[in-house]
């Protein structure tokens, strides 16, 4: 008797037979939504590198929030754009910062609806475009600046931040800012640590939406991660979960599937991914040439950040993705 050939197929004949043996499903309640918010305008601004994405108005990030709720999106991140910045980025916590008057205006609008959260960093504030006061070297002054990531993340949590999300990647950032929360009374404020950020080539289109130019022609290599290394990730986390964040983030998503999965295996803490301007943009691009299917490339990529370990992804898609979810809650091929 020959030896019987085994049928993978069997499985895969139709939707709904894939949907039942599927491993991964993406759901509405694994999306955030960034978003940016934009002072001194009086409408929307497109942001051209980021095709469907605008700078907000107050009254339009809202109105947004608003759609976010209907669509079932569980969260969102804020971004701020403020008229005037100056060496040291204070803006980021002015009571009247932009981001602390968004906040206030979509937690009045959309109560406990909606998790809001605030991405923490100063470099959309600062006239260098660094993620904090410099020092004689040029570079971010690391104790200095965690300082001030603290106050931003006071008047964020004041202004009705449930998480905050510390970007900067300086070292002992995360330990700062539980301090001061717990410190002020705000305990039950979250963190979402950006601990595994990368010096990507991928950010291009994020800093044309928040204005920033870094000083120089420079770069952030001297603080974010290297493109290289995955090891090194594992470290960063630890150090952010020892110092009390809540969930940690790896960015870019896309082209570290396997720094996500790392994580992923090593921590049991939810892990987050951030799908960066520039992934987002090129799929937009190739889309809008015809050269893939952009609305498919954008479910399967998000569906493969799931796959590779993220509990949750920040995406420009997710509003999309929401709509073609829809009251399934899960989409399979």
């Amino acid at each position: 008797m020959p030896f019987p050939v085994t049928r993978m197929r069997r499985l895969r004949q139709t939707p709904q037979l894939r949907n039942l043996v599927a491993e991964t499903a993406l759901r509405v309640d694994d999306l955030i939504a960034p978003l940016f918010v934009r002072e001194g305008i009086e409408t929307p601004q497109p942001i051209t590198s980021l095709p469907g994405v605008s700078q907000h108005t107050v009254e339009s990030v809202v109105k947004e929030a608003r759609r976010l709720v209907e669509l079932g999106v569980p969260g969102l991140v804020l971004f701020g754009v403020p008229l005037r910045k100056d060496d040291v980025g204070s803006g980021a916590w002015d009571p009247d910062g932009i981001v602390q008057v968004a906040a206030r205006a979509i937690r009045e609008e959309v109560g406990a609806g909606l998790a809001v959260m605030a991405d923490l960093c100063l470099d959309e504030y600062t006239d260098h475009g660094h993620c904090g006061p410099l020092g004689p070297d040029g570079q971010p002054d690391n104790d200095r600046t965690i300082e001030l990531y603290a106050r931003a993340a006071l008047a964020q949590a004041a202004a009705g931040v449930e998480m905050v999300a510390p970007s900067g990647m300086m070292d002992g950032q995360v330990g700062a800012i539980r301090a001061a929360l717990d410190g002020a009374g705000h305990d039950g404020v979250g963190i979402m640590a950006y601990s595994a950020k990368y010096a990507s080539s991928l950010y291009g289109p994020f800093r044309e939406a928040v204005d920033v130019t870094i000083a120089g022609g420079g770069d952030r290599k001297g603080y974010q991660q290297d493109w290289r290394n995955r090891r090194e990730s594992l470290r960063e986390v630890a150090l952010d979960i020892d110092e009390g964040a809540d969930i940690v983030m790896v960015k870019p998503a896309g082209m570290y599937l396997d720094v996500i999965a790392a994580v992923r295996d090593r921590f049991d803490v939810p892990v987050a991914a951030y799908q960066v301007s520039g992934e987002y943009a090129m799929i937009r691009a190739a889309g809008e040439r015809g050269w893939v299917d952009g609305d498919a490339v954008a479910l399967e990529s998000v569906s493969a950040i799931k796959r590779a370990g993220a509990d949750m992804v920040l995406t420009y898609f997710a509003a999309e993705l929401a709509e073609v979810l829809g009251g399934r809650g899960v989409l399979g091929g």
